[in-house]
């Protein structure tokens, strides 16, 4: 399934994180992933939210530089080799994964791997071919 990402531009200094957060918590925004990567000016914080019209919005009104992209939200068990799984099925047919970052669910045994790749369907196939549940209507907030 996909499900959109926001990715949010922040300067890399104290209280930048705390305010992104910040807006989303007051709001009731339900922060389910995020993963951030740095440089010493500046990080790109990458989400998963409840609301992501919303969130982007408020983000875009605060001054912050937002942008949101469909990306592979794949459920899998919570054990070992889950995720080699997933990973060895997209290079068995050539889909290379540009980043991905993982979370568990409320209900226990559950994860899901976000991932970005150049082509959401031809992924989304690729896993279906290799036994692979990536169901399409899978709601991650009822978990």
């Amino acid at each position: 399934m996909t499900v959109d990402q926001i990715a949010v531009y922040i300067e890399n200094k104290l209280g930048t994180l705390a305010e992104v957060t910040g807006i989303m918590g007051d709001a009731g925004i339900d922060l389910r992933a995020l993963s951030i990567a740095d440089t010493s000016d500046f990080g790109v914080l990458r989400i998963i939210v409840d609301d992501a019209t919303r969130a982007y919005n408020m983000l875009k009104d605060a001054g912050f530089v937002v942008s949101v992209s469909p990306v592979l939200a794949v459920p899998l068990d919570d054990t070992p080799g889950s995720l080699s799984k997933v990973i060895r099925a997209l290079s068995g047919d050539n889909i290379s994964v540009e980043y991905a970052y993982a979370f568990i669910t409320r209900k226990k045994g559950n994860a899901y791997v976000i991932m970005r790749v150049a082509d959401n369907d031809a992924a989304h196939k690729s896993l279906e071919k290799n036994g692979i549940n990536a169901t399409k209507d899978v709601n991650i907030f009822e978990q």
